[in-house]
């Protein structure tokens, strides 16, 4: 049976503030990507899963309540992946398989394979401070594998990383997806696009799309333009309009925008992409 997480008119509150609004959404086995600008609630919903406490809602794993799963069965990188650096990888993943409560009799052989997994099992006795970017992430990867658990949740993995490293980075998680949900947070719209066979965007604690990329971009069908103007001065779309982005085309400029009717006589309708819907619905932000 498929695996599948689902959250129902789940709720949280802070300080008698309500930050998560009547969330619905449901993850299923594979790579699940949420897309949201910085502040619109990732963090605090991927937060919710992995604590499943203090919320109003229901949340299901398998059809089953959440708060009967084993805390073993998530694995969890946060966006700020702290480590011992004084420590090699193999000691912090000995050490990080102690707090999970893997056997003493596996601990050495679990921690030297899912070090090989992640390509450091030449580098495992170095210490973390001798690391790049990418190798601790590598290595925060392997830490929340301990344990082989179901649920593998990111947050921002991909932060600060240089576009060889998050294009490991990427194709590693497509290979961990496999008879597991793996969810994880960017508001880097290339990294969702590229492997996450369902999409959340969330904005200001609500969803605002949940659903597979085919069915997002539904709702920017027909409403795509191109199209190229002398402008000298800035351009300032009009009232229904949103300016997607603009590129120098010799004396020329070229547009692409938002409209739901044709801007311009010259304009071309184009096919919607995922950065068009994340500029459409995060328009203020990205000002």
């Amino acid at each position: 049976m498929d695996l599948k997480l689902e959250l129902v008119n789940v709720s949280k509150k802070v300080d008698k503030t309500e930050i998560l609004h009547h969330i619905n959404c449901c993850f299923n086995e594979g790579i699940n990507g949420i897309l949201g600008a910085n502040g619109a609630g990732k963090t605090t919903l991927l937060n919710l899963i992995i604590n499943n406490k203090k919320y109003k809602g229901d949340i299901f794993f398998n059809n089953k309540p959440f708060n009967n799963i084993n805390i073993n069965e998530i694995g969890f990188l946060p966006q700020d992946f702290n480590c011992f650096e004084s420590f090699s990888a193999i000691e912090f993943m000995d050490y990080m398989a102690i707090l999970k409560g893997v056997s003493k009799e596996s601990r050495k052989e679990e921690c030297e394979y899912y070090l090989s997994l992640v390509g450091l099992n030449l580098v495992s006795r170095q210490k973390i401070n001798t690391f790049s970017g990418g190798m601790k992430q590598r290595l925060g990867i392997a830490q929340a594998l301990l344990n082989n658990p179901k649920i593998l949740i990111f947050d921002e993995p991909t932060v600060g990383l240089d576009p060889k490293e998050r294009l490991k980075f990427r194709n590693m998680l497509s290979q961990l997806s496999q008879n597991r949900i793996v969810i994880f947070s960017s508001h880097i719209v290339s990294d969702i696009e590229e492997i996450a066979s369902s999409i959340t965007i969330i904005k200001k604690g609500r969803i605002e799309g949940h659903g597979n990329m085919e069915s997002l971009l539904l709702e920017l069908e027909g409403k795509i333009w191109e199209f190229v103007e002398e402008v000298q001065e800035k351009f300032k779309p009009d009232n229904d309009m949103i300016l997607i982005s603009e590129n120098t085309q010799k004396e020329k400029k070229g547009f692409r925008v938002y409209s739901p009717i044709k801007p311009y006589p010259n304009a071309v309708l184009v096919e919607p992409k995922l950065e068009d819907l994340y500029i459409y619905h995060f328009r203020d932000e990205v000002k």
